[in-house]
């Protein structure tokens, strides 16, 4: 039996699948109640939770309620997840009623999950909130965890940077860099999906918050392999599944909004289209 036919066995009969995904329409706690009770495990986790912010898809909770949801959570995950599995986990910042006007979900989270974090990303971007009274915000924070601290997934040469400014110095007549880039680093500057007349992105969704496919693919191709199960228990517009898709990876998800789980079908569908056309193209020419 196939890997997603496990998840499938799992879980029952998704809203929508596709020879590389399968999405459900159910609360991820039940979702991952359901795959830990049958022992189905994942390689790693790519997602975006809630920042408890008052964003359409979301309710307001009280600080301490919201990191303790998504400590339950990701535990959840950490559950399920391979013993060299991964969890890259995007979260912004919120206001802590009477101490902090912008803090770092991370500085609430980081150490409180059964995980091991690996690193700290900082992903920049210049669109964004433009503020008055304080600075304005223009970056937020992936956790790289992993299960294991001395046994993971990293792909360094798959998602190198090729900006080099020296390319071709040398040291006793050798290059130094390596020739495919440079390290990228733990700051990355990667656009964000933005709206509005004149300036909406290519992949612009109706979804109020949706994952540039730029930052995914690196998370993807320098965290996964090929073969991979990636979950994603708050799928949104569906950008981790897409992704996976289009780079030979399966992928799980949950999402609770029947409109998003509409979008996220619309966009597997159209991946699955490009790259049934692209593997045609070569027998037009």
């Amino acid at each position: 039996m196939s890997r997603l036919a496990l998840l499938k066995d799992a879980l029952g009969q998704p809203y929508y699948e596709s020879d590389s995904a399968i999405i459900y329409h159910m609360d991820c706690a039940e979702g991952l109640r359901k795959l830990r009770e049958k022992g189905v495990e994942i390689d790693a986790t790519i997602t975006s939770p809630p920042y408890n912010i008052g964003k359409a898809y979301e309710e307001i909770k009280p600080v301490e309620e919201f990191v303790s949801w998504l400590v339950e959570v990701s535990n959840a995950i950490s559950a399920i997840t391979r013993e060299n599995g991964s969890y890259l986990l995007n979260v912004g910042y919120l206001e802590v009623p009477g101490k902090g006007r912008a803090v770092p979900i991370t500085y609430l989270l980081w150490d409180k999950i059964n995980f091991f974090l690996n690193q700290e990303i900082v992903w920049n971007y210049g669109a964004g909130v433009a503020a008055r009274h304080y600075l304005s915000p223009r970056n937020e924070k992936v956790l790289w965890y992993v299960k294991n601290s001395r046994d993971y997934t990293f792909n360094l040469d798959a998602i190198r940077d090729p900006d080099v400014k020296y390319p071709n110095q040398k040291k006793n007549g050798k290059l130094r860099c390596n020739t495919l880039g440079k390290n990228p680093s733990d700051v990355w500057q990667i656009a964000k999906v933005t709206s509005g007349a004149n300036r909406s992105s290519e992949e612009r969704t109706t979804h109020p918050a949706q994952f540039p496919v730029d930052l995914i693919t690196r998370l993807v191709l320098g965290f996964t392999n090929e073969g991979d199960v990636v979950l994603d228990p708050f799928m949104g517009s569906g950008t981790t599944a897409q992704v996976c898709a289009a780079h030979n990876r399966y992928s799980i998800g949950f999402e609770l909004r029947e409109d998003y789980c509409e979008i996220i079908a619309a966009r597997l569908a159209a991946e699955a289209k490009a790259k049934a056309l692209q593997a045609m193209t070569p027998m037009l020419f």
